[in-house]
C-alpha cells in the first residue's frame, strides 16, 4: 500500500496529525527534503528523498516490492493540485489518500472567506485561463515564479475590472504575510511560496 499523506501548509503543528502510526509502520517514507524534516528523529532513517521528475519517481516506486508499506509525504492536500491524482492513476488499487489542510484552505480561514463558491486553480507549469478566471467571483490560485500576484493583477487591470487580490506568503510559518490589495496596488516583486485569491471588490 502507498499512503499519500498531506502534511498541511508547512508549519509542523499541521503535519502528520493522526498519521504518525502509519509512518511508524511504513517500510519507506518518501518526500522532499523539506517534507522529511517533519519526521521524528526515530523515523528519519526510513526517509527517502523522492525524485522531482515524475518518470524517475515512477521508476523508483516500481523498485519496491508490491507488498511494501510506503508513505509519501506531500504538501497541503494531495488532491488539491498535489500528487494524489497522478499516484492513484499510476498505481491503481495500491494508493490511499490521507488529506491534510491545503494552503488555500488555510488562507481562507485566516481572512474568514468561505470557499463554498470558490474556483480552485494553479499556474504551476501552465498558463491559466484568465478569461474564465476573470469571469468568476472568487478564485483561489496556487502560483509560481512565472505567473504570480503581479501578473494576475495586471490581467485584472487589462480588463478594466475591480477586484481585490489577497496574497498569502509563507503561510503558517513565522514569517507569514497576508496582504489584501486592490489590483492596482499589487507591486512587481518576488513573492515567496504564495497563494492568491481574486475576489469581487465587495468582499
Amino acid at each position: 500500500m502507498i499512503d499519500v499523506i498531506g502534511i498541511g501548509p508547512g508549519n509542523p503543528v499541521y503535519c502528520l496529525v493522526g498519521q504518525l502510526d502509519r509512518c511508524e509502520q511504513a517500510d519507506y517514507i518518501l518526500g522532499s527534503e523539506r517534507h522529511l524534516e517533519v519526521l521524528p528523529a526515530s523515523l528519519r532513517e526510513k526517509g527517502v528523498i523522492a525524485p522531482k521528475k515524475l518518470k524517475d519517481l515512477e521508476a523508483l516506486l516500481e523498485t519496491y516490492p508490491v507488498e511494501a508499506s510506503i508513505v509519501y509525504l506531500v504538501s497541503g492536500d494531495p488532491l488539491i493540485y498535489g500528487l494524489g491524482k497522478w499516484m492513484s492513476e499510476k498505481f491503481p488499487g495500491r494508493v490511499r489518500i490521507l488529506s491534510g489542510i491545503s494552503s488555500m484552505q488555510y488562507l481562507a480561514s485566516k481572512v474568514c472567506l468561505p470557499m463554498n463558491d470558490a474556483y480552485l486553480t494553479s499556474s504551476h507549469a501552465k498558463l491559466p485561463n484568465f478569461d474564465l478566471i476573470m469571469s468568476l467571483p472568487k478564485v483561489f490560485m496556487v502560483t509560481d515564479a512565472h505567473v504570480g500576484p503581479y501578473q494576475i493583477a495586471q490581467e485584472v487591470l487589462k480588463r478594466g475590472l475591480k477586484r481585490k487580490i489577497i496574497i498569502g506568503e509563507h503561510l503558517s510559518y513565522e514569517d507569514e504575510e497576508i496582504s489584501i490589495l486592490a489590483a492596482e496596488d499589487v507591486v512587481d516583486r518576488d513573492y515567496k511560496m504564495n497563494v492568491v485569491v481574486i475576489v469581487d471588490e465587495g468582499y
